[in-house]
């Protein structure tokens, strides 16, 4: 039996979230337990509960998601949470942010094939594109690293009074509470940890929100910004 031959039928839950786009997320579901498996970037074992661990739990993201934002998903891997919440939220202009050539090749497939034109898909690590992107409202994640190590990475992509969105798991208040000084330094004025997706995943999500000030990621990358959009200035009057 294959591994795409494992994929359970899709919940009711998953009509009624992803809608007119319901065909795309079963379609997306095939993709990752069929194509996502033998690349490596989805395990075996997840196959089975793909759709409430995964497509479902990630998708009830868009509860928190202001309308009409920019988002960057970093470290958006085998495209969780950026596919699922581009399925349910086409006001969203998205950024699929990942600095393996694997997976980016397999994002770009996966969002060709399903018409995702809200979606670009961008090889890189955050702190290369500090300065070649431009700052977003909103940075979303899924189980990529610690909270301080995310924020590191994730505050500076944001626009000033921005937020990072973050999935996480059952240590989520002790993250933000042993994260406290970090996200001080880069420019955090508010965090808190939401639950959403009630009614449709048990348990709910847990969300950790990371709300900063006008200088996302403190002074010293705001310089780094800086210098950034004036050497990109100078190779376009180059050009």
């Amino acid at each position: 039996m294959t591994e795409a031959a494992e994929l359970p039928p899709a919940p009711e839950e998953a009509r009624t979230v992803f809608g007119d786009r319901f065909a795309d997320a079963v379609r997306y579901a095939e993709l990752l337990a069929d194509a996502g498996v033998q690349r490596g970037l989805i395990g075996p074992r997840e196959v089975p509960r793909l759709w409430e661990r995964h497509l479902l739990n990630c998708a009830v993201l868009s509860e928190v998601v202001p309308e009409g934002v920019t988002v960057c998903d970093v470290g958006s891997g085998a495209g969780l949470p950026g596919i699922p919440l581009a399925l349910v939220r086409p006001d969203l202009k998205i950024t699929l942010l990942e600095p393996l050539l694997r997976r980016t090749n397999f994002l770009t497939e996966v969002v060709e094939l399903l018409g995702l034109d809200h979606v670009t898909v961008v090889r890189g690590r955050a702190e290369e594109v500090l300065g070649k992107l431009p700052p977003v409202h909103v940075v979303t994640a899924r189980a990529v690293a610690p909270l301080d190590r995310l924020a590191a990475w994730g505050v500076p992509l944001l626009r000033p009074y921005g937020e990072m969105l973050l999935l996480k798991g059952d240590t989520a208040e002790e993250e933000v509470k042993a994260a406290g000084s970090a996200l001080s330094k880069l420019g955090a004025v508010g965090t808190s940890v939401l639950h959403v997706g009630e009614g449709v995943v048990d348990p709910q999500s847990t969300v950790v929100r990371v709300e900063v000030g006008e200088s996302p990621g403190g002074v010293r990358f705001a310089a780094k910004r800086a210098k950034a959009a004036r050497t990109g200035r100078a190779r376009r009057r180059r050009g």
